[in-house]
């Protein structure tokens, strides 16, 4: 049996001596955690100055109160978009200029429909201005996808110009589709809901307000297990359910405060192991 050194001895137990932390340093590593807040129909309206302070509200409320955010996604119709020339949409862009961490958003229906017709904000507008911008967005036509932690985010823009209702394109359903076929667990971002959670009645209203393909969205999209989370608008009543698995969300319209200063968003934080809390949050 070959004589251990006294050198060899100490190096030995020096390489012994750093197992047990190495093991609890495993041990201890966790997936990082998603978090960041949800803000749909906000209506921004140059015409109504309430409006425009709740946007400002909004900013400074996240501002002080949610500090480690992500970032904020915006849902559709965040501004009418009904005045000559784009001065909503530029007033909107510098108060969530003001957030403290990057905001994307997707058009609703009051994007996709500038009143004159002729006059911004159109698509060309909105990508030019609220798009392009941020070259962490990966662009499809007038979709994006963003990474962020090992997620996906997917903005698909449900809209059809001019109209109220909303379909997605086959080039949307797709590039949709592409994206999850990569396997990394996705969230999508759009504007028209997926179901009349209501319990609407009237046949064209259900046309206003759900995505008119719904059936095909959720036939080609939702079978994907990595499809874990889908927030929506436009109809400005709140509701939690779920598609084959997936978490689907139509956050209460910023619109509709519950009383005088409290408008409402929906914080969200995802954990390593596609383990989703949400919440309904006021501005005050």
């Amino acid at each position: 049996m070959a004589k251990m050194t006294r050198r060899g001895f100490l190096k030995n137990a020096a390489i012994l001596s750093t197992l047990p932390v190495l093991a609890e340093a495993t041990s201890t590593v966790s997936q990082p955690t998603l978090k960041f807040i949800h803000v749909t129909d906000s209506h921004m309206d140059l015409g109504d100055e309430n409006s425009v302070e709740a946007m400002e509200l909004m900013a400074n409320f996240i501002n002080k109160n949610y500090q480690d955010l992500d970032f904020v996604l915006f849902g559709g119709d965040n501004f009418n978009n009904n005045v000559p020339g784009d001065k909503d949409a530029r007033t909107f862009k510098k108060i969530i200029d003001t957030l403290h961490c990057p905001a994307y958003l997707v058009r609703g229906n009051k994007e996709s429909s500038p009143k004159p017709e002729n006059d911004p904000q159109n698509l060309a507008d909105f990508e030019v201005m609220f798009i392009a911008p941020k070259k962490e967005l990966v662009r499809s036509g007038k979709d994006w996808m963003l990474e962020k932690k090992g997620y996906v985010i997917l903005g698909l823009d449900s809209n059809i110009e001019h109209q109220n209702n909303g379909r997605y394109t086959r080039e949307t359903l797709d590039f949709a589709e592409s994206v999850l076929k990569r396997g990394k667990p996705t969230i999508i971002l759009n504007h028209h809901p997926y179901t009349n959670y209501w319990g609407e009645k009237d046949p064209k209203l259900l046309h206003k307000y759900v995505l008119n393909n719904s059936e095909e969205a959720q036939k080609r999209l939702f079978g994907y297990k990595n499809l874990i989370l889908t927030l929506s608008g436009h109809k400005h009543i709140d509701n939690v359910s779920e598609i084959k698995g997936t978490k689907v969300i139509a956050t209460r319209g910023f619109v509709r405060p519950l009383d005088l200063d409290m408008y409402p968003m929906r914080y969200v934080e995802i954990t390593g192991n596609n383990n989703i809390s949400e919440k309904l949050i006021y501005t005050s």
